[in-house]
């Protein structure tokens, strides 16, 4: 059976809860890979809506395993906090298994986080402030803190020690803060511990075991392509990999068990924070955008920059992820305008340029090129087939597929669970 990944395809908020939750009656698992709670998924049930950061969308089906991996940073706090909210709701959040190799996001991750940024004042890169970064670099660093070290309290003193004693030095020195104590930091990361036992597991075995039975499992990534460490518009972008090759760093399946790379598209463009945005509207149909959309981060709260499709950005999605299918969501948006334009290709230096060009001063120079395709004003809300579709609306979403080099498998025709276009399954 398959292993699937699903992975944002633009600057992350493409829509991912949605079609995760779409796919998550059909599958055994669905893991998160990668980031933390700086990720943000709305998903609405029925008239329910919910907001998840940390947690898989997949915790919204009964039938589903939901999986936090070991690529994934983890504020427990944060976790806790969702898990109530849900449990609060009637959720049923038992199963969630989280790997004991996911590091875990201390005190003093958010509180280098929040000092670093504001200290870079108008360089700074536009983090969420939750400690995501910080916490990836002590990983690297090999000062980072697991969620297996908090069950060997000696393990967990060093560990916190060895942080601190160079955090404690520029908090002080550098940015005239107050230290902060190693025995108050062991104390909070150990009253975490009894809780969170009962979800912790080696989850690579459990994954590849659920494989070998004919378990589907499917690989939910946050942020989006755009925001990549390695393949994203660096230095605006997250700390990890939320293109397919994370998947299986950020779980322990080798690649030659995934059979299925699914890239969500919005019907427009949009991204949060500082960066290069190629085709960023300043004028009212980029307001029209925000307002229709509901284009507010679930985790910021911030707007979200708005602009028209971009299929340069959705080609290079393709060809780094290996793309096999698309999900195009929030088509419905689009309803109501006359003409609308999108990027085919860009202008930089007076030259026309089809790729995106690995050089940042370059991206940050690019011009939209546009080409116009002919809208829709009909309510495409209660569309069950492509058939269904305006033909304006059908010429659009073939364009758009013709465009970016995959095949569009479903369309997102409004925010509820069912308003889905379905023309090839995933599974």
């Amino acid at each position: 059976m398959p292993a699937l990944v699903l992975l944002g395809a633009q600057w992350g908020d493409e829509g991912k809860g949605k079609a995760t939750d779409l796919l998550g009656g059909s599958v055994d698992y669905v893991v998160r890979y990668q980031g933390g709670n700086n990720a943000g998924h709305t998903v609405v049930v029925g008239d329910q809506k919910y907001a998840l950061h940390l947690l898989p969308s997949g915790i919204l089906t009964p039938e589903c395993t939901p999986v936090i991996g070991n690529g994934v940073v983890v504020d427990p706090s944060v976790l806790f906090s969702e898990l109530n909210g849900l449990n609060e709701r009637g959720v049923d959040t038992s199963k969630l298994l989280i790997s004991g190799n996911a590091h875990i996001i201390t005190p003093y991750n958010v509180t280098v986080d929040k000092v670093t940024e504001r200290f870079l004042g108008t360089r700074k890169i536009g983090t969420t402030g939750r400690g995501i970064g910080p916490t990836y670099a002590d990983k690297i660093n090999r000062v980072g803190i697991r969620v297996q070290d908090l069950y060997d309290e000696s393990i967990l003193t060093q560990k916190v020690e060895a942080a601190l004693d160079v955090k404690n030095q520029m908090l002080t020195k550098l940015y005239n803060r107050r230290a902060i104590a190693i025995e108050q930091v062991v104390e909070e990361l150990l009253s975490y511990a009894d809780r969170l036992k009962p979800y912790v597991a080696d989850t690579v075995l459990l994954l590849n075991k659920a494989l070998d039975d004919d378990k589907v499992v499917l690989f939910e990534g946050g942020q989006g392509t755009l925001l990549d460490i390695d393949h994203g518009t660096y230095p605006f972008v997250t700390s990890s990999n939320p293109t397919a090759g994370g998947a299986c760093t950020g779980s322990g399946v080798g690649p030659t068990k995934i059979s299925r790379v699914i890239g969500i598209l919005k019907a427009y463009t949009t991204r949060v924070g500082s960066g290069p945005f190629p085709t960023e509207l300043f004028d009212a149909d980029g307001d029209a955008l925000r307002r229709i959309g509901g284009e507010r981060g679930v985790t910021t709260g911030r707007d979200r920059r708005c602009g028209w499709f971009d299929a340069v950005i959705a080609r290079y999605a393709t060809r780094v992820n290996g793309l096999t299918d698309f999900f195009l969501t929030k088509l419905d948006v689009l309803t109501g305008w006359e003409e609308i334009p999108v990027c085919v290709a860009y202008e930089i230096d007076g030259k026309r340029v089809e790729e995106l060009p690995y050089s940042q001063s370059d991206f940050h120079h690019a011009k939209p090129i546009y080409e116009t395709l002919p809208g829709w004003s009909e309510d495409i809300t209660k569309a069950k087939t492509f058939a269904d579709l305006p033909k304006n609306a059908q010429a659009y979403v073939k364009a758009l597929e013709e465009m970016s080099g995959a095949p569009i498998s479903a369309i997102g025709v409004g925010p509820g669970r069912t308003e889905t276009i379905e023309i090839n399954s995933f599974i």
